[in-house]
């Protein structure tokens, strides 16, 4: 029957260059959590776990193939799971990558939601008390949380929007964002996952304000970086990943980046290509600088950023990343 279903998608592990797959599989809302945890049970039964580097549903699938996996997880369930193509179903309507961020009218009459932008996911836990508070007092009480380390609070009566929007300015909070820091994430950073190469929070807020400061751009980017190589903060599907190393510069351990162009997810789903190698921190906000204002100076009409940097070689990303002065590409 018509209605709205969830698609069932398996193996996604960006940080190993791999997307999940569509499994051919349509989900009634009350299936969701019965064939999840059906999934999970047959990796348990069946995956790899001794390596660690390989306790990873993805290998499961490699090594059976998605049609053994699916029927493991039918002989989990009471009933055979709905095969459906995707092509079966209405496309997607297009989403906005900054969709969420401010004041948007509900389904429901006289209601709005407020998108609230975190300082790259940061909360102090008197802010995350107010915010309760807020819900509370003006909303349902719902908080919810998004990809982009930001919340929603819902249901909030639009006679009450200017109450809302004064009450999270007073926790220092925003509900307005730039095209810039509304698409900003960074993972933990070495402040707290020893896995972490760099600062990525406090070199995300530093590269944001370097960039509003002297850019305005008027088509979201999403900017993601990350500490290590686990790809906590997805850097593989960002417009700009950015990837932390530790580097040896005349003979001193600095923190620094490997930058990587155009990633993508949904509709725009593309690992990205790395274009420069090992730059310093203290050295990185010029250099995205340069990047935007090349992307600005040559784009298209309308052209986004991803697909701008969809239509440029990594060797023309890169020179577009040198000093102009020094007249070569960076290495």
């Amino acid at each position: 029957p018509a209605g709205v279903y969830f698609r069932l998608a398996l193996g996604g592990i960006t940080g190993h260059g791999d997307f999940a797959r569509d499994a051919g599989v349509l989900l009634r809302p009350e299936d969701c959590i019965p064939v999840a945890v059906a999934v999970i049970r047959v990796f348990l039964e069946h995956g790899d776990r001794t390596d660690r580097k390989k306790a990873r549903l993805k290998y499961l699938l490699d090594r059976w193939g998605h049609e053994r996996v699916l029927a493991e997880v039918e002989a989990c369930l009471p009933e055979r799971l709905r095969r459906l193509a995707r092509e079966a179903c209405e496309p997607r309507r297009p989403w906005g990558k900054l969709g969420h961020v401010g004041f948007h009218p509900q389904r429901q009459p006289g209601l709005s939601y407020v998108g609230v932008v975190l300082p790259v996911g940061r909360l102090r836990a008197e802010q995350l008390r107010g915010i309760a508070a807020l819900a509370e007092r003006l909303g349902s009480g719902t908080v919810r949380l998004t990809v982009w380390q930001n919340l929603i609070v819902s249901d909030l009566p639009d006679d009450r929007i200017e109450e809302a929007k004064a009450a999270l300015e007073a926790l220092g909070l925003a509900w307005s964002a730039t095209s810039i820091r509304g698409g900003l994430v960074a993972c933990t950073g070495s402040t707290g996952c020893r896995y972490s190469a760099t600062d990525t929070k406090a070199h995300a807020l530093a590269l944001a304000e370097h960039l509003e400061s002297r850019l305005a751009l008027d088509q979201p980017i999403n900017i993601h970086l990350t500490g290590c190589p686990h790809s906590c903060a997805q850097h593989h599907v960002a417009d700009i990943g950015l990837l932390g190393v530790g580097l040896e510069v005349k003979g001193e351990l600095v923190q620094g980046y490997h930058v990587l162009v155009g990633g993508g997810a949904g509709a725009e789903q593309a690992l990205g290509r790395e274009v420069v190698r090992d730059v310093p921190a203290t050295e990185l906000s010029a250099l995205l600088e340069r990047l935007l204002r090349g992307y600005l100076d040559r784009r298209r009409e309308g052209e986004t950023f991803h697909d701008f940097a969809a239509r440029h070689t990594a060797e023309e990303l890169r020179a577009l990343c040198a000093p102009v002065a020094a007249g070569v590409s960076a290495s």
